[in-house]
Formats: C-alpha cells, structure tokens, sequence
C-alpha cells in the first residue's frame, strides 16, 4: 500500500488542511467502525502508541490491528505561528504531530520574494529535515499533496520554495499541488506579482497542478447558502457570509470556502483511502489527464454542492450531476469548460452508482464537448463505493481544459497594469531577486495561453477525411 504527505503551507494551505483531516477522520469513523488500522487508513494517516513519550509506530502488519492513537502525515509550514499554533492547541490537537511543523514569528509581508529566497534559503534543511522525517513514517511514498495560497508571500514565495526541494531530493514522488488563485478585487496589492511569480515556479516543478480561485468559491458559497435559505425558509445570511447588501463589498466567507476544497480533496483521495471497483488513485490522474509536461493545470467541478449541516437536502438526481459538472455555476475555477476544448477529463463518482451509468452519461454528453482531434475518446473515469458524509453520491470532474488560458490571461493582465509603472518592484529586488525574473514569469504565462490557445482551434478545425482507400482493379 502507498502513502501521500499533505504539506501545508501558509496560512491559507494550513486552515485547508485542518478542515481536510478533520474531515478525512469523519468520514473514515463512519466506515472503520470497528477502529481498525487497515490498509486505506494508512494511506493519510500514522498509528502510534500515545502513551509513550515519544509516541511508538504501531506498524500496519496484517492490516487488522487496532488503532492506538492517529496521527495525520502533514508537513505544516509557516511563517507566522497563529494558525499552526491554533491547529496544534485546538480541537484537532491530537492528530498533528508537533515535531512536523517549521514555522517563524515575522511572516512574509506578502511578498514573495521574501518567502522564496529569505525564508526559502533560512529554513532549507530544518524543511528537509521534518520532510525527511515524514517521509521514512512511509512504507511506499507514493505522492506530495502541496496546499498553498498564490496571492500572500508565505503560500506563494516560500510553497513554491518547498515545491522545488521536493523535486530536487523526491524527483520519482508525485508533486500534487492546490493553489488558491486570488481573486480580481484581492486586498493585497502585490498579489498579481505573487501570483504569476508563483505560476512560473508551478509551471516548471509541479506534475499536477488543481486551480482553485477565491471568486468562484465565495460564488458558490453563496450558491449554498442561497439553497439552504430555500429549503429552510430561514435567512442564512451572516457575517462573514457570501450574501451581503447590494452595493456593499462583498466578505469572503473563509470557512465555507476552505471546506469547498476541503471537499474537492477528499474526493480526489477516496481513491486511495477507500476501496471501490474502478478507484482512480493520484499517480493515475497525471498519467491520464496530462498530455504535456508544462499544461499540467486541471479545472474541477464538484457536484452536489452542499454543507455538511444541511440535512435537509435531498439528494441529487444523477444525471443532472454529470450535466452541474459542466456548468460554470460548479467550476471551483471561473470558467466555462464548454467554452474550451478539452484534452483529457476524469469523472471521480463515489456512492451508490454503476459503471453504465457513468458510460451512459458520457455518450449523453460527449456531442455537446469539444475535444482535440488527437483525444476524441479521452475519458478517465473513477468509482469509489464509499459515498461522502450526509450524501447518497458526489462526483468530482477534473478536467485539462483550454478554457483556463482565459483565467490565466486575466492574471497577465493585472501583472501587467501593476508592473507597468514598476510600482513595489523594489520591495522584491531588495530581496536578491534579479528583475529579469519578472520577465521570464510573464514570458511562462504567455507561452501558456498561446499554447492552450493553438490546442483550442486544432479542436476547432474540421476533421480531416480519412486517406484514399486502395483500389483494386
């Protein structure tokens, strides 16, 4: 059996993390409930002996062992100790390991540069080190699942730092990256600089890259909150909420939105920690959904979207969750899958549902989406028996579509209306970053779009007929 490390990274990677295990516990509890440590409960997580000091391994043997105590294999980074502090004082205390974190006291004043070669450089080996010490927990480290922001400098500068370590000591482990995207009216003013420095640093050292953008997960928030608020006939507008008065600037909804990726992570890993007749595990998603090593970039849909306290819901009928998965009002990115050609799609179901089913409604769909000529028949498909908490089934879509050039040309935009006058350049050349770095990210993100673009009009252009067929006199 394989292992994955989740590395954590920021304030944003750590808070998704916490919701992620904290989830991952729910779920397993209510399927292990004899508390066994078996195979798929090793996959994410340690058995130890918490009574010792420190606590013993307790190894998986024959996979019919009791649990001791669990811990999670995480890797937290920071460079501020709030959030890692709340993570390893609070209700989920347990499940860290408190000799598997790195953090600071001085953050990284959003600026990449600063995460990237000050903290990158100043915390290189005590990084290596507590990675090295997860990773020989391992039987068979199989994957890195980096979680991490692009918009601040800790998750951006110094998650993309660690994505390059990983490459260089870990070069045969897969490189699973979820980058939370600012979103185009973010508060941190240097972000357009932090994000497409960042993407640059994804293009060249990730093996997969899942794009999560803060506009679209407030939107589907709101989306939530406004479904609850019918169900119930109650107000669910709060503080905080995705619903807010017109004209007002609208409050992101942290919470909420860590627990939508949240979400999307637990169904990209039921693969491997449940079992099912047609389990889609991570190594096979970058085989199958990336054709070129550079256009690594998945959008996902999730479907239903729901929160876990709304028992009210019923459950969604299954073809119209293959036909949300589509639809933009699903996309954890802002965009519309049926705008681009598609490369590759995966459709990961878990619940109650056969495989014709899922064969069924991809020949319902297949002649509404574009594909590149070389792929028509580019379905990966995944089925996991164990269905989500308080739902019947759920599908996740992760799909190597051009559509995201579109995102990825809104990100050059405002790279380029900030780095035109050259405005807080100074802040990251006083760093050791040489300005011509600037340049090569935007020439990375350029060759990106254009890329994506030429694959869309080969997807665009007729078929060409087939070659004469031999005559025979």
């Amino acid at each position: 059996m394989t292992q994955s490390i989740v590395v954590q990274v920021g304030q944003c990677g750590n808070q998704i993390g916490c919701r992620f295990w904290d989830l991952a516990l729910r779920e397993h509890a209510a399927v292990n409930v004899g508390g066994v440590f078996d195979e798929p409960i090793s996959t994410y997580f340690r058995n130890v002996d918490g009574r010792q000091s420190p606590p013993r391994e307790l190894p998986l043997g024959d996979g019919t062992g009791k649990i001791g105590a669990l811990k999670a294999r995480a890797v937290l980074i920071d460079m501020e100790e709030g959030v890692i502090n709340s993570l390893l004082t609070g209700p989920m205390r347990e499940v860290f390991d408190p000799m598997l974190k790195v953090s600071s006291v001085s953050g990284s004043g959003n600026n990449w540069a600063v995460g990237h070669y000050r903290y990158g450089v100043d915390y290189r080996e005590s990084i290596l080190e507590t990675v090295r010490v997860a990773a020989e927990a391992c039987d068979c480290l199989q994957s890195f699942m980096i979680l991490h922001s692009m918009g601040g400098g800790t998750g951006s500068g110094l998650g993309t730092s660690v994505l390059g370590l990983l490459k260089d000591e870990y070069p045969d482990v897969y490189r699973f990256v979820t980058a939370v995207f600012p979103s185009s009216d973010d508060d941190v003013v240097t972000s357009p600089y932090n994000a497409m420095l960042a993407m640059n640093q994804l293009t060249q050292h990730a093996d997969c890259v899942l794009p999560v953008e803060n506009e679209a997960l407030a939107d589907i928030c709101a989306k939530i909150d406004k479904g609850k608020q019918q169900r119930t006939g109650r107000n669910v507008a709060r503080a905080g909420s995705a619903i807010s008065d017109a004209g007002a600037k609208r409050q992101l909804p942290w919470d909420a939105m860590n627990n939508v990726v949240a979400h999307s992570l637990l169904h990209l890993t039921s693969g491997s920690r449940f079992d099912g007749s047609l389990n889609i595990d991570v190594n096979e998603i970058t085989m199958n959904l990336v054709p070129f090593p550079q256009l690594h970039y998945l959008i996902s849909s999730l479907t239903p979207l729901y929160a876990l306290s709304d028992v009210s819901m019923a459950p969604r009928k299954l073809d119209q969750m293959f036909s949300d998965a589509f639809s933009p009002d699903f996309q954890l990115t802002k965009t519309n899958p049926r705008h681009g050609a598609f490369l590759a799609c995966a459709l990961m179901v878990r619940g109650d549902v056969e495989v014709s089913d899922i064969r069924r409604n991809i020949a319902r769909l297949r002649p509404s989406l574009k594909f590149v000529p070389w792929n028509r028949e580019g379905w990966k498909t995944g089925l996991c028996a164990t269905p989500p908490l308080t739902q019947d089934r759920s599908l996740l879509t992760l799909s190597n579509s051009t559509c995201i050039g579109a995102s990825f040309s809104a990100i050059n935009d405002r790279f380029v209306k900030l780095y035109r006058s050259k405005a807080y350049v100074h802040h990251f050349t006083s760093e050791g970053m040489e300005l011509s770095e600037f340049a090569e990210a935007q020439t990375s993100c350029a060759d990106l779009v254009a890329e994506y673009g030429r694959l869309e009009q080969q997807a665009l252009a007729p078929d060409e007929p087939p070659p004469p067929r031999l005559k025979v006199a």
